[in-house]
């Protein structure tokens, strides 16, 4: 089926492109909060302020999904990670695409409304972790509401995409900070915060009038340094729980996605980032909790005051970030009725917590987790078995930094009672040398933590029962990187995977009904909406983010090109056409292998993984971005010039000149070398 629209918003194209005006009826707090009323929309991020990612449409159901097809596709013209969760008003869709792009588009057929391109400069392409990626939009009154990867926050006028503000939500631009969360807003606040805790940043997050872009408040989440400065009160005893004694800057503590909002309770739910640097013996050398990393944090939207805040991993040092989705649910437990928040962060616990109090109710394993025995439910702490301890010495620790869950939005169905989780089992080797590894090879290594309940990696989407905290079912997915979920009253639950698949299956038994083949691996979120009395299932596809850069495999959707795609689906629709095959990789005819200086090779390897293998691959695993072990005669004859100068950085391949030397990039490139040479590939030779 040809694609509707354009191919693409062309790079060059100005801000607020229209080629037609989106009229659609002012976006408030009642129309989120009454968003049952309405199940032909998706109004906010996650449907409604409770983020259940639960629609209550049911004309597509387990009796007529076999009859699912296309209606309609837009090609966005890119070829990296696409994680937004599109909008849809009163028949019109928004989303966002690589560099902080908006569009709008005819919810029905797809055809282009407006566009909006920010114009990022590419010389930010190596201050970020994760790629070009963003998450969506928000909509209120008139305006649409974009963050961008430099750190702008932009209203849209939602007619026409016209530019109506624009605010700098960073407070230093000399730090590696980025933005590639949604905005929530809640009670006329654009609420945004950050990332880049990787680099050393320090998390905070940002409310803005939404009417005027004015600054209404910021809450920092980890103090600056022990002695201040404290811009609120909650630092100066969050600081307690820090090394007095160390100096530490920037620290970590990023709110770079997930939100919720209870609206009869007035409260905002936010989640915290990692500490920067992950171990906590550098950032913190006599320990302390590290207030408020890895944390949930319910915060008053009115001035930012802290009300409660439970921290899931204390002192955290393996990356497990409470950043992940949350879900407001109302359980009876016990015979008492609870309104609770439902959390499955990084750190392998799926956590019930009391909203209104932060009290923990229960908490358990959903994935393998060796760093932690179980959670005390009376302290609300984890009981550590030690493994997770790499301060002198290897240890192989469940899950890794990528999570037993990590972004990708689970769902929750009130009809079955059960949450869907993208999950996975992955682990890692920290070390004390900063030489950390995924899983891969690592079960042969004679390792704490190896032993014979370490589980193969794999993916999933598992089922689980939060009241019972107990797996209902799960099926296993080829990859570890998939896409969100979402549940529906036709008795579904939806999710694209890394192998360029949409599968709808049944919510009560896990039982596939449909599979439709993209051709495109999937990471972000379908939805679901209504035109004309007319359901959808609607999803971005194109593969990305650091795990999918980095360790695509053979198994993911390799085959064929990144295109990235919104693709809708409606009952009795038509097949989806794949892309084009990807040309053959090849090496240059003239490489010699012969005069590999091994020892700078060996000093390339960690300055690759650290630099380089996030996006082209971590020890010779197949990447989503180019493959360096097939770089062309051109490329190593200019290796130089695009690693220092950024000869490449119109395709997003910024110059590392500030932080590698010309001796650091000949280690890497020796390195390089020796991923070749041990592929087989010598003089000459390709893998077509």
């Amino acid at each position: 089926m040809a694609p509707a629209g354009l191919n693409g918003p062309p790079s060059s194209s100005a801000p607020g492109t229209a080629v037609s005006e989106a009229r659609v009826a002012p976006v408030t707090e009642e129309r989120i909060r009454a968003a049952d009323e309405e199940p032909q929309n998706w109004l906010s991020h996650g449907r409604n302020y409770s983020e259940d990612r639960f629609s209550p449409l049911a004309e597509i159901n387990t009796g007529n999904v076999a009859r699912l097809g296309l209606s309609w596709e837009f090609h966005t013209g890119t070829l990296r990670g696409l994680e937004a969760t599109p909008l849809v008003v009163d028949g019109i869709l928004y989303a966002t695409t690589t560099w902080s792009r908006v569009l709008a588009l005819r919810a029905d057929t797809g055809e282009l409304i407006w566009q909006y391109d920010p114009q990022i400069s590419r010389k930010i392409a190596n201050r970020i972790c994760c790629g070009p990626v963003n998450r969506g939009v928000a909509i209120w009154n008139d305006k649409v509401y974009a963050a961008t990867l430099d750190g702008y926050l932009v209203a849209l006028d939602a007619a026409s995409g016209e530019p109506v503000w624009r605010v700098d939500t960073l407070v230093d631009r000399s730090r590696w900070y980025s933005i590639t969360g949604a905005p929530r807003v809640v009670r006329g606040k654009v609420i945004i915060g950050n990332g880049g805790a990787e680099f050393n940043v320090r998390g905070y997050l940002s409310a803005y009038d939404a009417a005027t872009g004015e600054l209404a408040w910021r809450f920092f989440t980890v103090p600056a340094g022990p002695g201040g400065p404290f811009e609120h009160s909650e630092l100066e005893w969050a600081a307690e729980t820090w090394d007095r004694q160390s100096n530490w800057s920037g620290a970590g503590g990023t709110v770079w996605d997930s939100m919720a909002y209870d609206a009869e309770l007035n409260l905002l739910y936010v989640g915290t980032g990692n500490g920067s640097p992950w171990p906590r013996s550098l950032r913190s050398p006599s320990g302390g909790d590290n207030l408020f990393l890895s944390s949930i944090l319910a915060l008053r939207p009115e001035d930012g005051r802290l009300i409660w805040h439970y921290q899931t991993t204390p002192g955290d040092s393996w990356d497990y970030t409470a950043t992940q989705h949350m879900i407001l649910a109302d359980l009876e437990i016990a015979g008492d009725p609870k309104r609770v928040l439902l959390q499955a962060p990084k750190n392998g616990f799926f956590y019930v917590l009391d909203r209104e109090t932060g009290e923990l109710l229960s908490a358990e394993k959903y994935v393998h987790a060796n760093w932690a025995e179980r959670i005390d439910l009376e302290t609300g702490r984890p009981v550590e078995t030690g493994i997770g301890d790499y301060t002198d010495r290897d240890t192989y620790v469940f899950p890794s930094p990528a999570g037993g869950h990590n972004w990708h939005p689970m769902a929750y169905s009130p009809e079955s009672g059960l949450v869907y989780i993208p999950a996975r089992d992955i682990g890692w080797v920290f070390s004390p040398r900063g030489d950390t590894i995924f899983t891969y090879g690592a079960k042969s290594l004679d390792l704490p933590g190896n032993d014979p309940a370490v589980p193969e990696t794999s993916g999933y989407l598992k089922a689980w029962d939060p009241l019972r905290q107990r797996l209902a079912w799960q099926i296993s997915l080829p990859t570890i990187w998939n896409g969100g979920a979402l549940a529906t009253a036709g008795g579904l639950v939806f999710q694209g995977t890394g192998t360029g698949y949409l599968y709808a299956m049944d919510a009560a038994t896990g039982e596939l009904l449909k599979e439709i083949f993209l051709g495109t691996g999937v990471v972000a979120p379908p939805i679901s909406y209504a035109v004309g009395g007319e359901q959808y299932i609607a999803v971005l596809a194109g593969w990305g983010g650091p795990t999918a850069m980095a360790m695509q495999g053979e198994e993911a959707a390799a085959t064929y090109v990144n295109a990235g795609r919104v693709l809708a689906f409606k009952l009795d629709g038509g097949a989806v056409d794949t892309p084009p095959l990807r040309p053959a990789r090849r090496i240059a005819a003239t490489l010699s292998l012969d005069s590999i200086d091994r020892d700078a090779a060996e000093h390339g390897r960690m300055l690759y993984v650290r630099n380089c293998g996030w996006c082209h691959g971590v020890y010779g695993s197949t990447p989503m971005l180019p493959d360096l072990r097939y770089m062309s005669a051109e490329v190593h004859q200019l290796f130089d010039e695009i690693v220092l100068e950024g000869l490449y950085e119109a395709k997003g391949m910024a110059s590392f000149a500030e932080h590698l030397s010309k001796p650091d990039v000949d280690a890497i490139y020796a390195y390089i070398l020796t991923m070749t040479e041990e592929a087989g590939l010598g003089r000459g030779r390709s893998d077509e």
